[in-house]
């Protein structure tokens, strides 16, 4: 209770509407944001083409061009804290859903982070809450995959985040790990067990091309689209939200870590503590030692697509949602 009136007092309101002001059929994306803007152009290109037109930014102190390039789309708010990143991540994303995304679809996206879902380029995100509204289902889960080039990490420190998308072609599924949704293994199973699971359950994910790499226990698995309505508990961790009815369809999250210096960020992370998990210590450490390192092998897929990746078992497909998106269900 503490530290949520401390955060509560290092609120500032710093651009657009005060509080909700998505229509009830629109998705409020909320992201947090800490000197974001090498992102920003192709995370409002991305997001917009899902159909997203209201977007809340919580900015954890961002001292270069963000606010700026935010202030100049319409649709857009930002909150800012700057209490230290562990201390908020999570009561941050929680409250700018109950302030402007009650009863509402939120979806909670990283700026690295770049969603898709079967039918993504043609229903929209329309379509797929459509359906998961129809079934009675008030959360997606997804799964990450991580991006990378062919050639040394390092090669792409000074490309631009456009760039890095077109470039980074390449994912690795060859050593993720599978445990019971429920798991105590999780690490967070108090919210999980909390949610109800469709037909056949679920799985949460771990390790990919990181682990393999890095010897990262990262986990793949999140709820970025989320129901905000009643039981609901909203984000309440960086993975998951509590008292939702998880889809049977599962969507995608490509994921663009090391676009840009991620180097120099996983030292600016070990520096403030930004981390509790030493995840950013083990990349740093690695590519210190090995300036040349590439995260490309014989095990690399090029150009993976949500209907490849559910074929090899990656994603979850539902054949009621592809019927949906038919036009062949009621």
């Amino acid at each position: 209770m503490a530290q949520a009136a401390r955060f509560r007092a290092s609120l500032r309101h710093l651009h657009g509407p005060a509080s909700r002001f998505a229509a009830p059929e629109e998705v409020v994306l909320i992201a947090l944001v800490r000197d974001g803007e090498y992102y920003l152009d192709v995370f409002f290109k991305h997001y917009r083409q899902l159909g997203v037109s209201a977007f809340v930014f919580c900015d954890n102190g961002s001292s270069d061009g963000t606010l700026e390039r935010i202030r100049q789309e319409p649709g857009t708010a930002v909150l800012r804290s700057a209490r230290p990143w562990l201390q908020i991540e999570n009561t941050f994303r929680n409250y700018a859903a109950g302030r402007y995304g009650r009863n509402r679809w939120c979806l909670f996206a990283d700026m690295d982070e770049l969603l898709s879902f079967e039918g993504s380029s043609t229903a929209g995100l329309r379509g797929l809450t459509g359906y998961l509204q129809q079934q009675g289902f008030t959360a997606l889960q997804a799964q990450m995959l991580e991006m990378f080039p062919k050639g040394p990490l390092s090669a792409a420190a000074d490309l631009s985040y456009a760039e890095a998308v077109r470039r980074f072609r390449y994912s690795d599924i060859s050593t993720v790990k599978a445990v019971d949704y429920t798991s105590g293994a999780t690490g967070f199973s108090f919210f999980l067990r909390q949610n109800s699971l469709p037909p056949g359950g679920a799985q949460m994910l771990y390790g990919g091309v990181r682990g393999k790499v890095f010897g990262e226990a990262c986990c793949l698995s999140k709820h970025p689209l989320v129901f905000n309505g009643p039981g609901v508990q909203a984000a309440v961790h960086p993975h998951a939200s509590s008292g939702v009815r998880v889809a049977d369809t599962e969507g995608l999250i490509r994921h663009y870590k090391f676009a840009g210096r991620s180097l120099a960020r996983d030292l600016q992370s070990q520096a403030e503590a930004v981390s509790e998990h030493g995840e950013d210590r083990l990349r740093a450490g690695l590519m210190q030692r090995q300036p040349d390192l590439s995260l490309w092998s014989e095990d690399a897929e090029r150009d993976a697509t949500v209907a490849g990746l559910q074929r090899q078992g990656f994603l979850r497909r539902a054949p009621r949602y592809s019927a949906y998106l038919a036009g062949d269900s009621p």
